[in-house]
């Protein structure tokens, strides 16, 4: 599909027939022999006297060949272009971090499988978590792993495969043998700090209670809601077991309400399901897509086609006056 940039030029076209009809023609004085009794002769010859000048005749060829030039100039200036197909891209307009605990209580094979059998608690969740972002076109997604420290796995991106690969590589265990709750919080809002984009959605998965933070969850929590963090947390431990391996829902509840989040238990996998489908119902997912076409500018090929015409119509010029003079 072919599109011209600058239409209005073509405007122009008829710019020489205006000038041709309103402008007079050239005039150009010249020497002469002065005759006295011209105006006898002319009397005589019975011819009228009066001012004028010889107008030189253009040949059909140069009149033909300097229009074609003029329109291709024109065409030129009009910008043609050719069009692609369109093409489409998805931008992001939402940030989501997963913080997921990994610490040595997530080994516990206790949590409820689809099919009934108790299964590795780290294993559901990572299986569930693998569902939840192959839905999430249009978001950028991070990863955060926590134990007794908190890393990032994977910062902010769009490439939600290489996401998903890591969290299957990772291993209970592998940030330490305790939970950080409020160091993970503290982590995921220094990796939204590199973020333009106003919506930042945290969903933060623990079996566990705080006991190796450095930073207070609450404190955490309260920076969280003033650099606009919405906090949405899941509980998958015991809250009836005791010491470091309970999960402490009052903590998870406190923490997500100060972010105006919150707080929930996942009982089972399925259960587990069902809530990162209510956290899409509570923050419907906007998609920003940018559409455009790419375009190759042709302007080139009337400039050259004006430069060959302008160049047989000197050749035929020079053709000739070298016929004359040889003549």
């Amino acid at each position: 599909m072919f599109e011209l940039s600058h239409p209005w030029v073509l405007l122009l076209l008829p710019l020489p027939l205006i000038w041709r009809r309103i402008v007079p023609p050239y005039r150009q004085r010249q020497d002469a022999l002065r005759v006295p009794f011209f105006d006898q002769i002319a009397e005589a010859a019975g011819l009228t006297v009066q001012d004028g000048a010889a107008i030189v005749a253009h040949k059909r060829r140069a009149l033909i060949g300097g229009g074609l030039m003029w329109a291709l100039l024109v065409l030129a200036l009009a910008g043609p272009v050719r069009l692609g197909p369109p093409q489409e891209i998805t931008k992001a307009t939402r940030d989501v971090i997963l913080a997921i605990d990994i610490s040595g209580s997530m080994d516990t094979r206790d949590f409820p499988g689809e099919d009934g059998k108790p299964v590795q608690r780290l294993a559901a969740v990572q299986e569930v978590v693998e569902a939840f972002l192959a839905d999430r076109t249009g978001d950028r997604v991070a990863l955060i792993v926590f134990g007794t420290r908190a890393y990032v796995q994977a910062p902010l991106t769009e490439d939600l495969d290489t996401v998903r690969a890591l969290l299957a590589q990772t291993e209970v265990g592998m940030a330490g043998p305790h939970t950080a709750l409020g160091d993970s919080i503290g982590l995921a809002i220094n990796t939204f700090e590199a973020s333009e984009i106003e919506e930042r959605l945290l969903i933060l998965l623990s079996d566990g209670n705080d006991t190796a933070s450095r930073m207070s969850p609450v404190n955490a929590a309260e920076i969280a809601r003033d650099k606009g963090v919405r906090m949405f947390a899941i509980g998958v431990g015991d809250p009836e077991a005791s010491g470091e391996d309970r999960l402490d829902m009052a903590l998870l509840n406190n923490l997500a309400q100060r972010t105006g989040g919150e707080a929930y238990f996942a009982a089972d996998a399925d259960a587990l399901d069902s809530i990162y489908d209510e956290i899409d119902a509570l923050n419907p997912q906007e998609i920003e897509t940018l559409s455009w076409r790419p375009q190759q500018n042709l302007a080139h090929w009337p400039l050259m086609a004006a430069m060959a015409i302008g160049l047989i119509l000197l050749m035929s010029l020079w053709v000739r006056d070298h016929g004359r003079a040889r003549a």
